[in-house]
């Protein structure tokens, strides 16, 4: 099912704030059904939800991001090396 939805994505290096674009997303009919049913509860449209689940998303990946560049310089531990110690140490 096709839906038009107006998004509103938090990158503000690409979007200014404020500005929305008009977009097709394609959704499986029975997620799409869910969709409306909660749009229909809780008093947002479609396309609010959808914005909302984008934006979370996006947030949760720049935090991603961050402790990702955060734990850059720290030394790598090989796997094969790692399960050697636990098995020396008796945890394994």
């Amino acid at each position: 099912m096709y839906i038009d939805a107006l998004m509103h994505i938090c990158y503000i290096e690409f979007i200014t704030k404020g500005a929305y674009m008009r977009t097709t997303i394609i959704l499986n009919d029975k997620v799409y059904k869910a969709l409306r049913i909660r749009a229909a509860e809780s008093g947002e449209t479609v396309s609010a939800l959808v914005e909302d689940a984008v934006k979370e998303q996006v947030l949760e990946d720049l935090g991603d991001l961050q402790s990702v560049k955060e734990r850059e310089n720290e030394p790598a531990i090989d796997f094969k090396v790692f399960v050697k110690e636990l098995r020396a140490d008796g945890l394994i």
